[in-house]
């Protein structure tokens, strides 16, 4: 007899898939044991039961590799701890490559693989053939041997799971579906179901297919929608006796294994197919969708390709099962930014069981303890702009994600679907300019100017290589103007203005009006949370300026830490576009536009004045190593300002041209240099924070000073101008992989490529020699603290 709910649950889990069992059972084992799991069929029963269930170590981050290796570990720890099997089977995995670039990319993640500690080793077609006998390998170049991957039971995976959760006095309801989410004062407090209602302090949202909209039962935005994903199934066929490796032909789309004899061929076709919501609806438990062999005619031309033993298998069933997917193909982990205790650990992308096990741990880690066990910003579920989360986008962006699976990881990819849905107020002028538009959260963003064609993709130097030359020499030489505009933009104002920022960041906020702070933003472990300026405009308001994509989790940041402080906090992000004007003639030009008192202005100090007749505030900070102003108007106003200034000359100049300067200069930025892993002082930054404290993540800052933290960031100079490097390439000294790329660019004030680096001890002296492993050719480089190029009059001053 099944027992019944209880009235409250410190923590209830809905969703009785990999994500929910795994996050159930690591609650219970961080001390959580009154969690309970709801399902509302039974266990496994919507995407988990029929995955393909392939356990591939090796992902593009530091951390997704090792939230995956901890599900490799976990996985065989539970069989010993529950004594339930999960029928690991490692075999290894082989990733072969038909073409250039491919043999390029896989040669990328072979060393990828050494940074990371992952065993991986290229191989030559001959050696690949004798690893898959049934591969026809006439067009194969090479492969990448992986031997410690592998795969395992997904059902099994879940009941040891369950066992050990139980073990440890979690409880599961099955039949017991969710209908409603209570809310008070934006924050979760209880599930409705259909045997009761569950008072609780925290929901886990792993509700796979269903997540968009039980997440909308407590108003929050989670963007997820289910595709239709193909394998093959055949009857036993010759040649295969026992298990073999998994076989990776993503030029062709597919991965194909051994399944009970015979043959598991499975895509990621080019453009999935979506599957609107409502279509499968409570009652799909252990469901399938109907075989579509003339959508998958095209994977199974391959296939016979690549597996002539096919023309002759048996075929028992083309297997269609839904799979759930995200905007960018990366699932979401971690506390919404609308509603506070509902946690995501949902849109899996395809990725459900190797990801699983570390995802758990990690979701059931930010539930317990406040933040993941380490930075996963990646899948941070604050990530997505609302407009995401519509269906539109999600009916048109969800099939491309799932064909980018197995698409070539080129630099610079542009997403084809669901464009144009925020534009700049300066669109209509950029793209007369010839602007190749780039999506950059929700924004569409310049890249380069004056492009004739659509760029070639490629490992090698780009197709826009010289015009973003000629926007770098111009802000070098003359001036030019980089639209700062999709920046998020946040007023705070009240009596307890300063008060709450000196709180919650670690900068010098106490300056007065007419000041620019730049601040990190901290956590309590003393760690990055965010980075950003401010402009201090009264004593009772200021205007925080943080990245593009950090909008929506840094406004949910301060709301959560405002209570207690008289503030209030408006998003203007769209209310203002902010010009970049950079470059020796910039002074010039504001004279010209009616602005001289610009060049009055001291360095991160802001001041009023007039452009084309329409008010501006400007403030003397330079992000590319060039003297000028971020100046910031009305949205409205950005037309004629950017008129008068293009007429004076100044040039216009995309976001690869930034990106190069920046990296010139030596700036640091979230999601390269900084994470919730970096703390200021490993970034170089502990200058610009306040030594007696009083912020969020002083102590732990205070701690690691005395403990003898030092910089772990440098800069690298490359020997050779025909280099590519892109980011996270390994850097090797004597042999010995000491860290890696993080930002990478060609520097073209100094003729070379440039890259900041992140060093896994401390930093080697200025000027030691290195090698970087850019596809497993080894280029010279230049250890270079400090700045590659630093004009005199763009020096920062606090």
């Amino acid at each position: 007899m099944t027992s019944p709910l209880p009235s409250h649950a410190s923590v209830v889990v809905i969703g009785g898939g990999i994500m929910g069992c795994s996050t159930l059972y690591h609650l219970a084992q961080m001390g959580a044991g009154d969690a309970i799991l709801l399902e509302r069929n039974a266990l496994t029963s919507g995407t988990t039961w029929h995955s393909a269930a392939q356990v591939r170590a090796l992902r593009h981050s530091r951390n997704l590799t090792r939230m995956i290796r901890y599900s490799v570990d976990l996985y065989s720890r539970l069989e010993q701890e529950t004594g339930q099997s999960v029928g690991w089977i490692q075999k290894g995995s082989l990733s072969i490559a038909t073409t250039p670039d491919r043999m390029t990319h896989i040669r990328r993640q072979e060393a990828l693989a050494h940074a990371y500690g992952v065993e991986a080793h290229s191989i030559g077609a001959e050696e690949a053939k004798e690893r898959w006998p049934l591969m026809n390998a006439e067009d194969v170049l090479g492969a990448v041997w992986s031997p410690e991957d592998g795969r395992v039971s997904p059902s099994d995976v879940c009941a040891a799971l369950v066992k050990g959760a139980r073990g440890m006095g979690a409880k599961i309801f099955e039949r017991t579906g969710v209908t409603g989410i209570l809310t008070e004062n934006g924050r979760v407090c209880g599930v409705e179901t259909t045997q009761g209602t569950v008072m609780c302090d925290a929901i886990a949202l792993c509700t796979g297919l269903w997540s968009r909209e039980v997440g909308a039962m407590a108003g929050a935005q989670v963007p997820a929608l289910a595709c239709e994903h193909f394998y093959l199934l055949t009857k036993p066929v010759e040649g295969i006796t026992g298990n073999m490796p998994t076989l990776s032909d993503h030029d062709s789309h597919l991965y194909i294994r051994d399944d009970s004899g015979g043959l598991l061929v499975g895509c990621f076709e080019p453009m999935g197919k979506p599957i609107a919501p409502g279509v499968l609806d409570e009652t799909f438990e252990f469901g399938l969708l109907p075989e579509d062999w003339d959508h998958f005619e095209p994977m199974m031309l391959n296939a016979l390709h690549r597996l002539p033993a096919l023309e002759t298998a048996e075929v028992k069933m083309l297997l269609n099962g839904p799979e759930s997917f995200t905007p960018d193909g990366t699932f979401m982990l971690g506390e919404t930014a609308e509603t506070q205790g509902l946690f995501l650990g949902c849109g899996m992308n395809s990725v459900g069981i190797a990801s699983g096990g570390g995802a758990g741990m990690n979701l059931a880690h930010c539930i317990v303890h406040g933040h993941t066990a380490y930075d996963l910003s990646e899948a941070d579920a604050k990530r997505f702009a609302p407009v995401f989360n519509s269906l539109d986008h999600l009916m048109a962006r969800a099939p491309e994600i799932l064909g980018t699976h197995y698409e070539i990881a080129y630099p610079g990819r542009q997403p084809a679907t669901a464009r144009d849905l925020r534009r700049l107020p300066l669109d209509a002028a950029y793209r007369d300019a010839k602007a190749h538009m780039g999506q950059v959260y929700d924004w569409e963003r310049p890249l380069y100017f004056n492009k004739t064609a659509e760029p070639r993709p490629t490992f090698g130097r780009p197709d826009w290589f010289e015009n973003v030359r000629a926007e770098v020499t111009a802000a070098h030489e003359r001036a030019a103007i980089f639209d700062a505009s999709p920046f998020g933009k946040i007023e705070v104002k009240g009596p307890e203005a300063e008060a709450f920022l000196l709180h919650c960041c670690a900068g010098f906020m106490a300056r007065a009006p007419g000041s620019v702070i730049y601040t990190a933003v901290l956590n309590a472990r003393g760690t990055f949370e965010s980075d950003l300026t401010a402009q201090r405009i009264a004593p009772d308001h200021y205007r925080l300026f943080t990245g593009t994509n950090a909008i929506k989790r840094d406004l949910a940041w301060f709301r959560r830490h405002a209570e207690g402080f008289d503030v209030t906090l408006t998003d203007s992000t769209e209310d203002y576009a902010v010009l970049g004007l950079m470059g020796p003639e910039a002074a010039r030009i504001a004279g010209e536009v009616g602005a001289p008192e610009l060049a009055g202005i001291g360095y991160f100090k802001h001041g009023e004045a007039h452009i084309a007749g329409h008010h501006v505030r400007a403030a003397r900070l330079s992000y590319v190593g060039e003297a000028g102003w971020e100046i910031t108007c009305r949205a409205e106003s950005a037309r004629m300002i950017y008129a008068a200034l293009t007429k004076a000359g100044a040039v216009p100049a995309g976001l690869y041209a930034q990106t190069s300067m920046r990296i010139e200069k030596g700036f640091c930025a979230m999601g390269h240099e900084l994470d919730s892993d970096v703390t200021p002082i490993a970034a170089g930054l502990d200058f610009a924070t306040r030594k007696k404290g009083g912020f969020i993540g002083a102590e732990a800052l205070a701690e690691a000073r005395e403990s003898g933290a030092t910089p772990r960031i440098t800069s690298l100079r490359f020997d050779d101008a025909d280099a590519v490097p892109l980011g996270h390439e390994p850097i090797l000294l004597d042999g010995q992989i000491i860290g890696q790329t993080t930002s990478c660019a060609f520097g073209y004030r100094i003729g070379r490529p440039v890259a900041l680096a992140h060093m896994s001890a401390g930093l080697p002296a200025d000027g030691t020699r290195v090698m970087v492993d850019i596809a497993r050719t080894l280029h010279a480089a230049t250890v270079v603290h400090g700045p590659l190029y630093d004009p005199d009059g763009a020096r920062m001053k606090g």
